[in-house]
């Protein structure tokens, strides 16, 4: 009896690319395939692929994917035989996996019982101790009183990592190297945890020196077979969320792997494990990859984000076989039947802004291209036309590719991501295009710790003017400029009204006359100028260099006027200069005027009318994507305003407090 004759409808409880990618195989399996989606997601790319989609509420995740309740009534109304959780929301929620088996719906994943042992990291890491699983040194009680939790640091030792005991993707984790620093990063890993996962509490544990992150991809079934499908290196991470993922993992010897699979496989087989799991391990990586040098941190009990590096090594489809076991079905191999073959690398291409500290970007795709090739895959969840709104995960797609050897892997992802294209939202094309080409990822020994050791070098700061993107766009806005122009000389010749800025040079027979062009570059002024030399056109920028590759430029065109000009992974926005449109704040040069950085949710606000603050001082957060963003004063000063409220949104670019003398 095939999958689709036992489970013949399938509910993903999810959205964006997880969704797509359940999809299209439920749909290869022959399932009916149904989404449920938020106001925020009603034309999204997902809901169109499904063979039905139901909307569950707002945008807000609390109010619509975190609803188990409003998830279910639409399984029942639709007649889901099964729901798969896809990652995050609800995917490790012991709860909803019980509401699904009560409901008669098979959860596609583990049972309750294994991710209420495995989901709290506290309570995991107790687990596994008492299968002699080395853990990281550290405190994981139930006590959470900040004076306790305090103490424990000092014990411990800084610098120490203080983690949500629910969290996951990095949200609810603080790295403290001091201990004056403990309070404020306790209570912002605290409020992200009850705002992603429900939970508040925390672990206070040793950071590892030159910490790898190698995690084993598990699979179970309910007939007691439990094997695992290599491991995967995620060790480029920024803020503790993973960049870049591989698999093998670099420097992985047999000796080393045999270790780690067989910790992997008895914790899994310690809590009865059924489906695709995750065990995480932190190693010191100072002396290599050692049996005896590494420690576990978590499990995760659900699919992971970076499974399609196994998947291209070993050949497998993990939703297929998460489906099949959910069936009821063994796996049908053994731990001897496991090989990989050739190397996989995975790039997480975000709406993110590295040159502003890597802040979330929003706003609508005018332009979104991947490349085809061999050994390339991409997994997206949006196309070009949709919007990266400030309520979820800003992941545009994964990229993916697979090589004979590691380095043509690597190659393969460089070649791919310099031949993509995106245009609205900032994103980190470049900086992911850069790690592909670190000397230090490629050749040398690296750790979590790489990217923040050469953000410099990986271009994650304020880079200088792309002169020959701004280029590229003015001779654009020029010849629709001159288009302009002869439409309104044609509309003349036909007895229509004249035009006041009619371009003399435009219809001359004389040599065309440079001409400035006033623009505004990333909400900067620019002048432009231009100079013909017969039909070739040369643009020159005052003050900047315009160096070669303008054939590489790629141009999109957005609203307003607006032009975007991607240039090696980085994008500039162009448009004639709008006197009308200056930000009169920061016309006036005034550093006082503090602004959201990005849309976002106004969680919390320290200062009021009145309060003199000092440089550095915290002023407010915004929580965007999931995760918060402090603002500080940007010097000494009174707060003279404040704008908004607590719980209240704010818009990319609002005041939030101003600064008098």
């Amino acid at each position: 009896m095939t999958i689709a004759a036992k489970l013949p409808s399938i509910l993903i409880a999810n959205r964006g690319e997880i969704a797509c990618r359940v999809i299209r195989t439920a749909r290869r399996l022959g399932l009916r395939t149904i989404a449920v989606y938020s106001e925020a997601d009603a034309e999204a790319l997902f809901v169109q692929m499904a063979d039905e989609a139901y909307l569950i509420g707002p945008a807000p995740a609390r109010e619509s994917y975190l609803d188990a309740d409003k998830i279910l009534a639409v399984a029942k109304k639709a007649g889901a035989a099964c729901i798969h959780p896809g990652y995050g929301f609800l995917s490790e929620n012991a709860d909803f996996a019980e509401s699904c088996a009560a409901a008669g719906i098979v959860f596609v994943g583990p049972p309750a019982s294994a991710i209420r042992a495995m989901g709290l990291k506290d309570a995991a890491k107790a687990l596994v101790e008492k299968a002699s699983v080395p853990v990281v040194p550290g405190y994981h009680g139930a006590e959470q009183g900040a004076d306790f939790l305090r103490s424990e640091a000092r014990r411990i030792g800084y610098p120490v990592l203080i983690k949500a005991v629910a969290g996951g993707g990095g949200k609810g984790m603080k790295k403290v190297d001091r201990p004056e620093d403990f309070d404020d990063a306790l209570t912002s890993a605290q409020r992200e945890g009850q705002n992603a996962f429900g939970d508040a509490r925390v672990l206070v544990e040793k950071y590892v020196l030159s910490p790898r992150h190698v995690e084993i991809q598990v699979f179970g079934d309910s007939h007691g077979n439990v094997v695992h499908l290599y491991e995967r290196d995620c060790s480029l991470q920024r803020r503790h969320q993973k960049v870049i993922e591989e698999a093998p993992a670099p420097g992985m010897s047999a000796e080393v792997r045999a270790a780690m699979g067989k910790a992997a496989t008895e914790a899994a087989r310690a809590v009865g494990y059924v489906g695709a799991g995750t065990v995480e391990f932190i190693a010191d990586g100072r002396d290599g990859l050692k049996a005896d040098g590494f420690w576990f941190m978590e499990m995760n009990t659900r699919l992971q984000v970076e499974h399609p590096v196994t998947e291209a090594i070993t050949g497998l489809d993990l939703v297929e076989l998460q489906l099949k076991v959910a069936a009821g079905e063994p796996l049908g191999f053994t731990q001897a039947d496991v090989s990989a073959t050739g190397h996989a690398v995975e790039a997480r291409l975000y709406a993110e802004d590295p040159e502003k500290g890597f802040l979330p970007s929003t706003g609508k795709l005018w332009a979104l291209q991947f490349p085809e090739g061999e050994g390339i895959r991409i997994d997206t969840g949006v196309e070009a036309g949709d919007t990266v709104t400030p309520f979820y995960d800003p992941m545009i797609a994964k990229v993916i590719a697979h090589g004979t050897t590691r380095d043509e892997a690597l190659d393969r992802l460089g070649a791919a991501l310099g031949e993509t294209v995106v245009a609205g939202p900032r994103t980190n094309l470049a900086f992911l295009k850069k790690l592909t080409e670190a000397e230090g990822f490629r050749n040398g020994p690296f750790d979590t710790g790489f990217i923040d050791r050469n953000i410099s070098a990986l271009g994650a700061e304020p880079q200088p003017l792309d002169a020959a993107a701004v280029a590229a766009a003015a001779l654009q806005l020029e010849e629709e400029r001159q288009a302009a122009v002869m439409i309104v000389a044609a509309g003349r010749a036909e007895g229509e009204s004249r035009s006041a800025w009619l371009d003399p040079d435009a219809f001359s027979l004389m040599p065309r006359q440079p001409l400035g062009l006033p623009l505004t570059v990333d909400g900067e002024r620019v002048e432009a100028r231009i100079e013909w030399h017969g039909d070739d056109a040369r643009v020159s920028l005052p003050g900047h260099e315009i160096g070669e590759g303008e054939h590489e430029i790629a141009l999109a065109e957005g609203e307003g006027g607006i032009w975007f000009a991607l240039h090696h992974g980085r994008q500039t926005a162009v448009s004639l200069f709008d006197p009308f449109g200056v930000d009169l704040d920061a016309a006036a040069g005034s550093g006082g005027v503090v602004k959201a950085p990005m849309h976002g949710k106004l969680v919390a606000l320290f200062v009021a009318p009145g309060e003199a603050v000092t440089k550095g001082q915290r002023l407010a957060i915004v929580e965007a994507m999931k995760m918060e963003h402090v603002l500080t004063a940007p010097r000494d000063g009174t707060v003279s305003e404040v704008v908004g409220e607590p719980g209240g949104q704010v818009a990319e670019g609002a005041k939030v407090v101003v600064l008098g003398e």
